[in-house]
């Protein structure tokens, strides 16, 4: 979805907030992804993704366009729901059964998403790489764990990230170069 479409979209939730579902449907795979990245557990990437789309839900009414995409600010969401998961270590009730008591849309409890997470949960396990680099970006600073998921897991531009974290494009870049520095020294000194 381009920005124009967003901003369509956008203005489309404002008069009528079913439309959020085309939201929901464009850009909850990525979200997931991007969490599940982060914290390494299907579950409770789950509840942190239906919190972050519950707040994007309740919120998007005083959402004021100015150029950053929606997508951009979901990501702003879920970063700061993952971080408040890392604060707090404890999981997340979900908050899609809110939504879907109020009748704004479906939830996603279908033998495809069942497989989906057996998959997932799979991949993950059979990427002892993966787990290296996890493991060490867990052990890094919030603020490098952010820019570094967003940089290599989500494939984002420094602008992007900037955009996310509410940074400058040079802060960006000096935390994925001071991140990238820590993680290697963690993983070499993990062999």
């Amino acid at each position: 979805m381009n920005l124009e479409e967003e901003k369509h979209l956008l203005q489309q939730i404002k008069t009528d907030p079913e439309k959020f579902g085309v939201l929901f449907d464009a850009c909850y795979q990525p979200i997931f992804k991007y969490i599940l990245r982060r914290v390494a557990d299907y579950d409770i990437s789950r509840d942190i993704a239906a919190e972050c789309f519950l707040k994007a839900f309740l919120n998007i009414q005083s959402f004021t366009w100015k150029g950053i995409s929606l997508s951009s600010w979901l990501y702003r969401i879920a970063t700061n729901e993952i971080n408040y998961y890392f604060r707090q270590h404890k999981q997340y009730t979900s908050s899609l059964e809110q939504l879907k008591n109020r009748g704004e849309f479906d939830m996603m409890d279908s033998p495809e998403y069942v497989n989906e997470k057996q998959l997932l949960e799979k991949e993950l396990e059979q990427h002892n790489e993966f787990k290296r680099v996890q493991k060490g970006l867990t052990q890094l600073d919030i603020k490098y764990q952010e820019v570094l998921s967003l940089r290599y897991f989500e494939k984002k531009s420094i602008l992007e990230i900037a955009e996310i974290l509410n940074k400058n494009e040079g802060t960006v870049k000096s935390l994925l170069s001071r991140g990238t520095g820590k993680l290697r020294k963690l993983i070499m000194n993990a062999t």
